[in-house]
């Protein structure tokens, strides 16, 4: 019952955040008589996003399979990528440095390289989504895999149970609260890289439908895309959080 209420409240002062934000950026727009090119209105904006309603609903269906095709395909190499560095001990110490450096550069830099390898269609954008999200899963369920008690393990190898088990019945759950928060914040991330993707070579998506309006200098129609994906990472982000609630009940 108390986690129920703290959810409720929760989601009344977000609700509550919502409506503040709303009320001093449309109180500032009025109040400074700001022109749309440095912040336009919120009913401005909305008003946008309706005319603009069929482009939108297109460019954001293919920027949410983009993002969503590689988180899947991330989250689930990261994880069989930490599983079998896991089993091979060795293999760990020789791959683990490369994995840090790779993942200590920004991954929209990789993003040129990417494009010239994959094109400008789908699929260079599920690959650069997959390799911003691999990497945050892979070192989140490495770090969570290597948590589990020794004394827990001992007991399972003194019933016979093989490695592949011990990581199976004891190391994985033990390790799902770090992997579910590491792929929780990479919804995010997903949709970020995929979007700045977009804006550097791409045929459709609402990166494209930004840089295509910057070139036209309608900034209501940038801030009609960005209302577009901040509305679509946040239903992302609370589908993920509601999964992991029901996943990981005990925590």
């Amino acid at each position: 019952m108390k986690s129920r209420s703290w959810q409720s409240a929760d989601v009344y002062w977000g609700v509550a955040g919502a409506v503040l934000l709303v009320v001093l950026w449309e109180g500032a727009v009025r109040a400074f008589d700001l022109p749309a090119y440095i912040l336009p209105g919120i009913l401005e904006i909305l008003v946008s996003m309706v005319d603009l309603q069929s482009t939108l609903m297109d460019a954001t269906w293919m920027t949410v399979m983009e993002a969503v095709s590689g988180y899947v395909i991330g989250s689930a190499c990261g994880i069989l990528l930490a599983v079998i560095l896991t089993l091979i001990p060795t293999l760990k110490r020789w791959c683990l440095p490369a994995a840090i450096a790779i993942n200590s550069v920004p991954v929209v830099a990789y993003a040129p390289l990417v494009l010239l390898w994959f094109g400008m269609g789908a699929e260079s954008k599920i690959v650069m989504v997959s390799l911003a999200v691999g990497f945050t899963v892979f070192l989140s369920a490495l770090t969570g895999l290597d948590q589990a008690n020794r004394k827990s393990i001992d007991l399972l190898r003194s019933f016979g149970a093989n490695p592949l088990m011990i990581i199976w019945r004891l190391k994985l759950p033990a390790a799902l609260p770090l992997i579910a928060s590491a792929m929780r914040v990479s919804t995010t991330r997903s949709m970020i890289v995929a979007i700045v993707t977009e804006m550097l070579g791409a045929y459709g998506g609402l990166g494209w439908v930004i840089y295509q309006a910057t070139l036209q200098i309608d900034f209501v129609q940038v801030w009609a895309a960005i209302f577009a994906a901040s509305l679509v990472s946040l239903i992302f982000f609370g589908a993920v959080s509601m999964i992991e609630r029901k996943v990981i009940f005990w925590r």
